[in-house]
């Protein structure tokens, strides 16, 4: 059903280079934490869910590069999630991975270094394992709300290229393609890197699911003609009141939609989940290179930094224009707070 976006065999770690994607198929190794790191600063492998899993086994793998005896065990792997924390800010899940990760190595209880080593193995691969089963549930919950047919309106990539499953909207599609439903998806492109063009648009043909491709200023069109029956679209954090945190352009989307009475939801992981923010006016959002935006327009790198621009990777929906919040533990539905507090606390 889906191409695993990373393998990790016989101790070794690679990725889909997803700025490759469409045009080339590549995996390419992550040898240490520093090719970890720049691989998800340079959105080599990306996606909230993702990120963290690959984060985890590099830990392992960093610290199975260290001496057995090495006094400085404990204060290399803290000085290796601080560094890997600092790649990209948004996403929780990079910072939940790492987190557990840090217990593990942390226990005051094993004194054993190779016995740590077996248990940062064990966790990594445990906390892919249960991202897949996520997906696989989060697919289902969400497949079960949907009309037949439907035509589904996603933006960006979460699908198998940003989680170690099948993906978490895009689960929700391959659940109700799996389930039979007659669903066709429009997707957003994403400017400015084109996550929906390259990398959504790449999945779903390769699964065969009927799609077709809009520029980002296409959809209130599309919803004024009744062409779209629901929106649906992953998270890479959300607050503790419902605020989704989101590829930039899905606050758009939410309002435009609210405007044409027609359901939004956010499909996530409970990882995904930061209880720590009363609101999404918390969440930090990243600020990319302002090259990203100008390459289109053959504006040499040199002026990058003469031509003013906005360009955060993400933007914050406000948790009213939900209609609910797709998780592996069910269907969170309005008022988020109080769904939230009572599924997910």
């Amino acid at each position: 059903m889906h191409t695993p976006a990373i393998k990790f065999e016989y101790l070794k770690l690679k990725i889909i280079d997803q700025t490759l994607l469409p045009g080339k198929f590549k995996y390419i190794p992550l040898e240490n934490i520093e090719d970890t790191y720049w691989a998800i600063k340079k959105l080599q492998v990306r996606g909230a869910p993702l990120i963290g899993i690959v984060a985890a086994y590099a830990l392992v793998i960093h610290a199975l590069s260290l001496e057995p005896g090495n006094s400085r065990y404990i204060s290399s792997l803290d000085k290796a999630v601080k560094y890997l924390k600092s790649s990209r800010p948004t996403a929780i899940n990079l910072f939940w991975a790492l987190d557990r990760m840090k217990k593990v190595y942390k226990n005051e209880a094993i004194s054993d270094i190779t016995k740590i080593n077996r248990l940062l193995l064990a966790e990594s691969e445990a906390i892919h394992a249960e991202d897949a089963i996520s997906c696989r549930k989060i697919g289902l919950n969400g497949a079960a709300i949907l009309p037949d047919p439907v035509n589904v309106l996603t933006h960006c990539n979460a699908g198998s290229l940003a989680t170690g499953g099948w993906g978490t909207a895009l689960g929700v599609i391959y659940a109700a393609q799996e389930k039979g439903i007659n669903i066709h998806v429009y997707v957003d492109e994403t400017r400015p890197l084109g996550q929906g063009a390259r990398l959504t648009m790449w999945e779903l043909m390769q699964n065969k699911v009927p799609c077709t491709l809009i520029t980002d200023n296409m959809a209130a069109s599309l919803m004024g003609l009744g062409k779209i029956d629901i929106v649906i679209f992953g998270a890479d954090r959300i607050a503790r009141n419902g605020d989704v945190a989101n590829k930039i352009g899905s606050y758009g989307l939410a309002v435009l939609a609210k405007e044409h009475n027609i359901p939004v939801y956010a499909a996530a992981p409970s990882s995904t989940f930061d209880l720590s923010l009363a609101s999404g006016d918390k969440i930090p959002i990243e600020q990319r290179d302002a090259q990203e935006v100008l390459q289109f327009y053959q504006y040499d790198r040199t002026l990058s930094g003469i031509i003013k621009v906005y360009n955060p990777a993400f933007d914050v929906t406000p948790a009213k224009y939900f209609s609910g919040l797709i998780t592996e533990r069910g269907i969170l539905g309005q008022p988020l707070k109080k769904s939230i507090t009572e599924l997910i606390t």
